[in-house]
């Protein structure tokens, strides 16, 4: 391999070991802090990046991208509504729903639940309510007159109240029913005719479906609550729900996935950027270790130095020779950084090492996403701290005085 003069000599010197046993420790020292500076940014930012994205895809698939409303008398005409909903851009489903809050009870057991009711035959186009049926289908929520409701459960809310497909459950609501024996909460019996699991705690341990007309009378209610759409791009959806007031009129009011999660992404991001400057100091130290063990090299060769420039080498050669040995330095750690921290993301993501709590973090694992833009940055800025790092010894050398280093020699 062919080197300029500068790098061959700068990888000699990065390379002999007689004497500068004590630099060549540092210099050492200097890479294993790179490495493992890259290595654990890589890993932190992977990360982070995954359970942004899991949390939001799960959020987009469980849930609605768009939720629409209507004030003054309410969504009276929802089907029309559903109809016009469909002709805007991007707009690939949309389907009506009616919220309620209930206790279910099964024997001794009891848990409180989100009602929602759905239209079966449009449900589907707005969540991922099929793909997470465990057991039964959503089209069994439609029943004859003469047959009980069904209803449909989240899993966890299933093993908290004991109960499989078949079983019958019973809603009580706040609304209360005058009876001989004083007022007394509205009870109802439901039959399970479906379990689903959508991958969020929340809408596995609280979420009950019943059938539109159903959630209506239940709540009292003669129309539905609000209408759900999904996107051909989940990304548009800010920029559509903003459209639609101009679309429908003034009445209609729009939130997107984004703006009812915004609290919950905010947090994500800031834990994102506040890890990545935290790990980040590690490089820094890395880098100060690169500044000692320059000093300490262009202490050591002073004599080579004064030889150098009385030979004809000119102040800039000097500078470049150590600059080449600091970044040869930076570069070897966070090349073997980068390498060590692509296999361990790569097994930690593959093997889903990573354990927590599905309450608190509403996924069981934590999965590593590693974005090349993330690991271009990452290789970007640690070299060129490393880089910033060689200024000071590197100046420090070309300025030295052949004369005065050689006075005593």
């Amino acid at each position: 391999m062919n080197l300029s003069f500068e790098g061959f000599v700068a990888v000699r010197y990065l390379l002999a070991r007689r004497k500068q046993a004590f630099i060549s420790l540092i210099s050492g020292i200097s890479i294993l802090g790179v490495m493992v500076g890259v290595m654990a940014l890589l890993i932190a930012l992977a990360l982070m990046t995954g359970l942004q994205g899991e949390l939001r895809d799960r959020i987009v698939g469980a849930s609605a991208q768009i939720y629409v409303s209507k004030t003054g008398e309410g969504l009276v005409d929802y089907q029309a509504d559903v109809a016009r909903l469909k002709a805007i851009q991007h707009v690939v489903g949309a389907a009506p729903a009616v919220l309620g809050k209930g206790l279910l009870t099964s024997g001794d057991d009891q848990a409180p639940a989100t009602v929602k009711g759905i239209d079966p035959s449009l449900e589907p186009e707005v969540t991922d309510i099929v793909k997470a049926m465990r057991s039964g289908s959503v089209d069994a929520l439609r029943t004859s007159p003469d047959a009980m409701d069904g209803m449909i459960l989240g899993i966890d809310l299933a093993k908290t109240l004991g109960v499989q497909r078949g079983d019958v459950v019973r809603l009580i609501t706040p609304d209360e029913v005058l009876t001989p024996m004083g007022p007394e909460p509205r009870r109802r019996a439901f039959k399970v005719v479906g379990i689903f699991s959508l991958g969020l705690f929340e809408f596995d341990s609280e979420y009950a479906l019943v059938n539109l007309p159903v959630a209506e009378h239940i709540f009292g209610k003669n129309h539905p609550d609000f209408i759900q759409l999904r996107l051909d791009d989940m990304f548009a959806a800010p920029r559509i729900a903003d459209t639609i007031p101009a679309h429908l009129g003034s009445e209609y009011l729009a939130q997107d996935w984004a703006d009812m999660n915004k609290s919950l992404f905010s947090a994500l991001w800031l834990e994102k950027m506040a890890i990545s400057v935290t790990i980040g100091l590690i490089v820094m130290v890395a880098a100060l270790n690169i500044i000692a063990s320059l000093v300490l090299l262009v202490m050591e060769k002073s004599r080579d130095i004064a030889i150098l420039k009385t030979m004809g080498s000119s102040a800039g050669s000097i500078r470049r020779i150590f600059m080449l040995q600091g970044l040869i330095i930076g570069l070897v750690g966070t090349g073997m950084g980068a390498l060590g921290g692509g296999i361990i993301i790569y097994i930690l993501d593959r093997y889903r090492l990573i354990r927590v709590p599905i309450d608190v973090y509403q996924i069981s694992y934590v999965p590593f996403t590693l974005l090349p833009f993330d690991f271009v940055v990452v290789i970007v800025c640690a070299m060129l701290i490393c880089f910033v790092a060689t200024i000071y010894p590197s100046r420090q050398a070309s300025k030295l005085d052949p004369a005065q280093a050689l006075r005593y020699q």
